[in-house]
């Protein structure tokens, strides 16, 4: 499955954004999905997950609370909802998903096995 990210810019302290992945090539509903960021001079980080139906979602502690990640698979688009946030958000942020049919704990849970990564999409956060 190819990911494309959008919806990226610039946003004041406290506001908020929301982030859409495009899914093409192949089934959305076979894949669980993830949201990475990688802020400018730090590693790449895991933000949060949804499994195949939506039924599931985990979030970093860093953004559980403040974000929401969703799914529409009949639109094969993923979300990023990103509420109250704050300048340490800023940061390049990825969609990303596994192999077909693997669980959305192989994102998350020790070195992230990810199989396509969409391009990233930038987010500013004004302080």
């Amino acid at each position: 499955v190819q990911l494309q990210a959008s919806g990226g810019g610039l946003v004041q302290a406290g506001g908020s954004l929301r982030l859409s992945c495009a899914a093409s090539g192949d089934a959305f509903s076979n894949y669980a999905m993830g949201w990475f960021r990688q802020a400018p001079g730090k590693e790449r980080e895991f933000v949060a997950a949804i499994s195949w139906t939506g039924g599931s979602t985990y979030y970093a502690d860093s953004v559980r609370g403040r974000f929401t990640i969703s799914r529409d698979n009949a639109k094969n688009t993923g979300y990023l909802q990103m509420d109250s946030v704050k300048p340490e958000d800023t940061a390049v942020y990825y969609c990303a998903a596994p192999d077909r049919d693997q669980a959305m704990g192989v994102l998350f849970s020790g070195i992230p096995r990810v199989r396509s990564w969409g391009k990233g999409t930038l987010v500013t956060v004004s302080s």
